[in-house]
């Protein structure tokens, strides 16, 4: 069978990252020998030698400016696993820390969907990881990420099964993480195997249509870099993107996979120096070009679930085309692309961000394994996960200006029990945007929600039909149980 030949020299990894010292060097070069000595002789469904894979893998991690532990330990993360070499041996080479890394890695086996119930069990073990180091879930989705890009030589059989995996387990945690670059990849990979007639229509659809020339997006983009200037709004660059097939086909189905009612199918990127910056930006373009209304996103003040931050306007050129155009910083620029992988370097913690932001941006893993303790089902889990982990998120705000990060249904009793378990369990009545409404109440982005406490409330069984989160009902049905018999005699009076 043909496969390219890669080179796997070290001198590859080491490009994607400018900045190594010796001694990091000296590390993954010790890695790379290390692990192509115990993979020695194993070949991969193309014929081609086993290492080339867990090569790519250090190659994923590196471009996402991973620190040196973790690109050895993704580049020896089948070691312990398909080799002879053992755990005594890995720590003794190369310490306990990169050894733990790589030992997250083989816990968590070989996820499978086969039926969405059969490996809940190891599900779990994956959140377990993500909870213990979320550098073992970034090392597992580079490993996918090589994998579903050379998925042609695996059986055509468990094609669809692995490319349906990528898309709603590992695409889905890269984008919760923040890892807009690697979600797409992933995605974009695992379409064609996965919904193959609708990546054709897709693919059509896209090669169809007329978005702005090249000539209309350079005067576009000299006439600002000029007005920008004037106005002295510092440019880090002006760069543009193509929107990703899988994304633009989700984007397509919510508008009747009408093609000219989607604007930002390409989109230009300015990256500026600071905050205030891009609200100067900002001005500056409406100055120019007329907005389309209705198409202003401020994810700056209100950041997505994930933590993207960034301006979207989308504007008329003037001469027939509409152009989108998001506004950043340097910084929300790396986040968006690299997500939690931005801040993962040990050498980062306590420099760039503190102990504490990073357990806030991991948080929801320790909140996952909370809530999973309770889950006895496995449909159960799996559906829990999906509506609060995985889904659409909105944004509300306390009346003190406190943003709350719910999943896309939720209500105020869902809301009541996110401030606090107590809160919720007193919730008598609740206002949205300063006007009462009734406890059933769906909350959309930036309502301000204010809960009426008193003594005497008290959770009823009918906040089950309609609370969104996990930790809500987990709490209700909670109440309930331990006050069952009360209750039932209170309610039925």
């Amino acid at each position: 069978m043909y496969y390219e030949i890669m080179d796997t020299s070290p001198e590859r990894i080491f490009a994607f990252l400018p900045k190594l010292s010796l001694a990091d060097k000296a590390l993954i070069n010790h890695a790379c020998e290390f692990a192509k000595k115990a993979h020695e002789g194993q070949l991969r469904k193309s014929g081609e030698p086993y290492y080339n894979h867990v090569f790519a893998t250090g190659i994923n991690l590196a471009k996402l400016k991973m620190d040196a532990d973790t690109i050895a330990a993704g580049i020896m993360h089948d070691v312990l696993e398909d080799t002879q070499v053992t755990e005594q041996e890995m720590t003794e080479a190369f310490g306990e820390h990169i050894t733990k890394l790589v030992q997250g890695v083989t816990k968590l086996g070989k996820l499978r969907y086969s039926g969405l119930e059969r490996h809940v069990e190891s599900l779990r073990k994956f959140f377990v990881a993500a909870a213990d180091d979320i550098r073992v879930v970034v090392i597992k989705l580079c490993d996918r990420l090589h994998n579903i890009q050379t998925l042609e030589y695996v059986d055509k059989e468990k094609q669809k099964r692995i490319a349906l995996e990528t898309i709603e387990l590992h695409a889905r945690l890269a984008d919760r993480l923040g890892m807009g670059r690697l979600k797409a990849e992933l995605e974009d990979a695992a379409f064609p195997y996965v919904y193959p007639e609708e990546y054709k229509k897709t693919v059509e659809l896209f090669n169809s249509m007329q978005p702005i020339s090249d000539d209309q997006l350079d005067k576009v983009v000299a006439k600002l870099q000029d007005d920008l200037s004037v106005f002295d709004v510092q440019i880090e660059r002006i760069d543009s993107r193509i929107k990703h097939l899988y994304s633009l086909w989700k984007k397509l189905q919510r508008y009747g996979m009408d093609i000219d009612k989607i604007y930002d199918v390409i989109a230009l990127r300015i990256i500026v120096d600071s905050v205030s910056d891009c609200y100067q930006a900002l001005g500056v373009i409406h100055g120019l070009y007329r907005p389309i209304p209705g198409r202003f996103k401020d994810y700056i003040a209100i950041p997505k679930a994930n933590g993207y931050k960034s301006l979207h306007t989308t504007i008329f050129t003037g001469d027939g085309a509409t152009l989108e155009i998001q506004i950043r910083t340097k910084k929300m620029h790396e986040e968006a692309e690299f997500g939690i992988a931005s801040h993962l370097s040990y050498k980062e913690i306590g420099k760039n961000l503190s102990e504490q932001e990073l357990k806030r941006k991991t948080g929801w893993t320790k909140e996952l394994l909370e809530w999973q303790k309770d889950v006895s089902h496995h449909a159960e889990f799996l559906k829990n996960l999906q509506a609060d982990f995985f889904q659409n998120r909105v944004f509300v705000f306390t009346p003190k200006g406190d943003v709350i990060d719910l999943p896309e249904g939720s209500t105020p009793i869902d809301f009541a029990y996110a401030l606090h378990s107590q809160i919720g369990e007193r919730t008598a009545g609740a206002k949205v945007n300063g006007k009462l409404v009734p406890l059933d109440t769906k909350l959309n982005n930036r309502d301000i929600i204010e809960i009426d406490v008193k003594e005497t409330a008290m959770p009823k069984r009918k906040w089950l039909d309609f609370t969104k989160t996990t930790l809500a009902k987990r709490k209700i049905r909670q109440y309930i149980r331990e006050n069952g018999g009360f209750l039932d005699k209170f309610l039925t009076r």
